[in-house]
């Protein structure tokens, strides 16, 4: 398993960054290069200052009205009271909108993830490329200037991260897991329900079956560009032949991969349904637990105690129920919609219950493009907050605790001095109507504006 991983990265992540990057230059006129990465660029363009009406800053519990944002070098320098102007700034005139840090979904598969059959034995890393660009600049212009990608096949998501980074593509920054790690027979296992002579050989990189072997695998992942590692400790719902309420990793295998990737400074993400799953990941040092969708009150006090996330995606849940219910046959097979339809309420109930814990919650979404499209993000605030979630902690969900998830509160999930000028704008108050941010009308990251007025802006200039 490990020698085919490490020889298949040269020809994969080259031959799919290539067609990110063709992704990219084939696109529309508004398809050049993403300067927000891009030191030379930032540097040239003068400073700017925003003038917020209102001002949601990802930290605070209430908001400021009637703000001075200032930008320079793509990094937010200064916040003050009241509408300044320092002399030779380029003024932005957002004093009838809410202003926000860049949204952030920390759960995601920005190339689909290969996820069905059909997809399994048609799909190849430039298929998965090509999507992934075109997925990447929805997201980006949809207001979501971060995402920790949480499992996609061939190193598709370092290959993307890569050309976003370059500013080869226009994008969120990326923190990406590579293939999920999954015992045989898992959630993520890619022979499940397939013929046994249907295989191949760059399938196997995902599976792991002894804590020798994943502590093997986290150090290749490390090695082939993962920021941070998903497990899969329960079985799943989108999968043939697994259950979703048992744990199917050991505990001896959940311990090897957490004591590795936390010694190489990685988090660790755990897909858990079941109750043993999720608490076992918990009290083995686990970052979050992604749906935890059988938890109960023993588990929130185990998150609470050890500083545990909750990622919850419920809305996916609710889609696919619905499907269901409605057009079964729309459904891969009919295990997957029995372990829906009584998935989906949970998940709803499970949300509500651990907020009113206490447990940290953090934003995702679990889009594949698929059920739930690149774009349509934001809807899971909407959610969160008919759940029990007051506004600001939703929103601080997608912003402040995202982004202490990922590690990377010092850059992003904030409008605060020294961080990334990552940043959104929206008509009227999403303090009081949710909804109203999924319709995002000014986006910057990095400094640079991709949305303004809800029209997007050509990014030529970055040839600078």
């Amino acid at each position: 398993m490990t020698a085919f991983i490490g020889a298949r990265w040269p020809r994969v992540v080259v031959f799919a960054l290539t067609l990110v990057r063709l992704a990219a230059s084939a696109c529309a006129a508004d398809a050049g290069r993403d300067p927000s990465n891009t030191n030379a660029y930032a540097a040239a363009v003068p400073d700017v200052v925003i003038h917020a009406g209102q001002l949601v800053d990802g930290v605070a519990n209430s908001p400021r009205r009637h703000v001075s944002i200032i930008v320079r070098e793509g990094k937010v320098v200064a916040v003050e009271d009241g509408y300044t102007t320092p002399t030779g700034a380029r003024v932005i005139d957002l004093s009838t909108a809410t202003v926000l840090p860049g949204l952030i979904d920390c759960h995601a598969h920005i190339t689909g993830a290969a996820l069905s059959f059909a997809d399994r034995v048609t799909k190849t890393a430039a298929d998965m490329a090509l999507i992934g660009a075109a997925n990447a600049r929805r997201a980006l212009y949809s207001g979501f200037t971060s995402m920790r990608n949480v499992g996609e096949e061939y190193g598709v998501d370092v290959a993307l991260k890569k050309a976003i980074d370059a500013g080869t593509v226009i994008g969120p920054r990326l923190w990406v897991s590579r293939e999920p790690l999954s015992p045989t027979g898992g959630h993520s296992d890619p022979t499940n329900g397939m013929q046994p002579d249907i295989t191949n050989s760059e399938w196997h990189g995902q599976v792991v079956d002894s804590p020798e072997e994943a502590v093997r695998a986290v150090r290749e992942h490390r090695k082939l560009g993962a920021d941070l590692i998903k497990i899969m400790p329960s079985g799943g719902v989108g999968s043939v032949g697994d259950d979703p309420a048992r744990q199917l990793m050991s505990n001896d295998e959940i311990k090897a991969v957490v004591d590795t990737a936390h010694s190489l400074g990685l988090k660790v993400a755990a897909h858990a349904h079941g109750k043993a799953a999720i608490d076992n990941a918990v009290r083995l040092g686990v970052d979050s637990i992604e749906h935890g969708s059988y938890a109960d009150a023993e588990s929130y006090a185990l998150m609470r105690k050890h500083g545990t996330y909750l990622v919850p995606t419920v809305l996916i849940a609710q889609r696919l129920s619905e499907i269901a219910r409605t057009h079964p046959e729309r459904m891969e097979t009919p295990d997957m919609a029995a372990k829906i339809l009584p998935i989906a309420p949970l998940m709803l109930n499970n949300l509500a219950a651990a907020y009113k814990a206490g447990v940290k919650i953090a934003f995702g979404t679990d889009t594949t493009g698929t059920t739930l499209h690149f774009g349509e993000n934001a809807k899971e605030l909407s959610v969160m907050v008919h759940a029990g979630m007051t506004p600001m902690d939703a929103i601080i969900a997608a912003t402040g605790n995202a982004a202490d998830l990922i590690g990377a509160s010092d850059r992003i999930g904030s409008v605060r001095e020294g961080r990334f000028a990552d940043i959104i704008a929206v008509r009227g108050d999403p303090l009081s109507d949710i909804s109203s941010l999924e319709q995002v009308g000014f986006v910057m990251k990095g400094g640079v504006i991709y949305k303004i007025d809800g029209v997007i802006q050509s990014q030529e200039a970055s040839s600078h």
